[in-house]
């Protein structure tokens, strides 16, 4: 009997488990352009401007190794394509940051004159859940990662299956916790 509560025990918990890992969203930078020149200089902060960007989110920036970079820097060097307090650089793409604590994150790329032309991207970074907000409709003519993109307007879809994926470990808790109660209660006669 014990060898069936311990078992039960580890079915709930495995399932409680799941329903936390999967709260972080993956926040592709740019859509569809990715972390590359944009059209125009407002471009990035359009893409960010509906999304909410929660502590343990990730920013994806797909770009070509020797193409672009990132640069993390402070808001005096952000305003000013400046390197004088660089946070981080980052060269190989395409790279994943980690979001681990709330504040305001600067980024731009420091090839050429990428950062003037736009490439820059600023965010603040809550303590609740992120998302994707509404639907991004930017305007772009370029390649990402080797893969043409000619179309002007562009959706981003802003559904994740994060919420879908946290939902079955939820309900998988529940049905092991009452599997055990019943397994308990019923089938043992206790």
């Amino acid at each position: 009997m014990e060898r069936i509560n311990v078992s039960l025990f580890l079915w709930v918990a495995i399932g409680c488990f799941l329903t936390g890992k999967v709260s972080a969203m993956h926040h592709i930078v740019g859509g569809s352009l990715g972390w590359d020149v944009p059209p125009n200089v407002t471009f990035y902060q359009e893409w960010a401007k509906p999304r909410t960007f929660g502590v343990g989110d990730k920013l994806v920036f797909p770009y070509r190794t020797g193409m672009q970079n990132i640069i993390q820097v402070n808001k005096k060097d952000f305003d000013a394509c400046g390197q004088k307090e660089v946070v981080d650089m980052f060269y190989s793409g395409p790279t994943i940051l980690d979001l681990p604590k709330t504040g305001d994150y600067y980024y731009y790329c420091g090839v050429g004159t990428h950062c003037e032309a736009g490439q820059k991207l600023a965010i603040t970074v809550v303590d609740s859940e992120g998302s994707a907000g509404t639907p991004f409709h930017g305007s772009t003519n370029s390649t990402v990662l080797g893969v043409s993109n000619n179309s002007t307007n562009v959706t981003v879809d802003p559904k994740s299956s994060a919420g879908s994926v946290r939902n079955i470990g939820v309900v998988s808790g529940f049905v092991s916790l009452f599997s055990a109660y019943y397994l308990r209660e019923g089938w043992m006669g206790i």
